[in-house]
Formats: structure tokens, C-alpha cells, sequence
């Protein structure tokens, strides 16, 4: 049973769709963390101090908090992904 305050408060998500060899830029959440759950194509997550992941739909990458990073098309069709961005949880 959850208790207190969500965990989530301040969580938000978008939706996109990307052109065969675009990318969305490189850029950082801040204190936030990020999912991305790949729903059509496939690309590379490109995330400072990891290196590159490649990756085909149906994928889902995590992205920590405070890490730069950028989402890139790499194939010959429409990439569509969901981002998930949540304040991390102080321990």
C-alpha cells in the first residue's frame, strides 16, 4: 500500500516522432530522471558517461538524472517513442 505524498509528484510525459536521421538534441533533465519506451523504429540513445545504445522497437532505456544525453533515428522509418520524466527520489 502506497502512504504519504506520491513519489511522482511532478512527473510528466510527451510523445515523439521522429524522422529518419534526426535527433532531438542534446539536453538534460536536471534533477529529473527519464524513461523512454520505444513504440515503432529503432535508433540510439546516446547518454554521456554510458556511450551509445542501440535499439529496435519495442525497447524501453532509462536515462539518469542529470545526465546529458540525445535520441537519434538511425533507421529508414518513422521513430515513435514515449518519454517519461520524474523527479528522483532522494535516498
Amino acid at each position: 500500500m502506497l502512504q504519504g505524498p506520491p513519489q511522482t509528484t511532478g512527473m510528466r510525459s510527451g510523445f515523439v516522432r521522429l524522422k529518419p536521421g534526426d535527433t532531438v538534441g542534446w539536453h538534460t533533465t536536471g534533477h529529473n530522471e527519464e524513461s523512454l519506451v520505444v513504440l515503432r523504429g529503432q535508433g540510439e540513445a546516446l547518454i554521456d558517461g554510458q556511450g551509445k545504445r542501440t535499439f529496435v522497437a519495442p525497447a524501453f532505456a532509462y536515462i539518469p538524472p542529470g545526465t546529458r544525453h540525445n535520441v537519434s533515428n538511425t533507421g529508414q522509418e518513422i521513430l515513435e517513442y514515449v518519454y517519461i520524466v520524474a523527479p528522483a527520489a532522494k535516498r
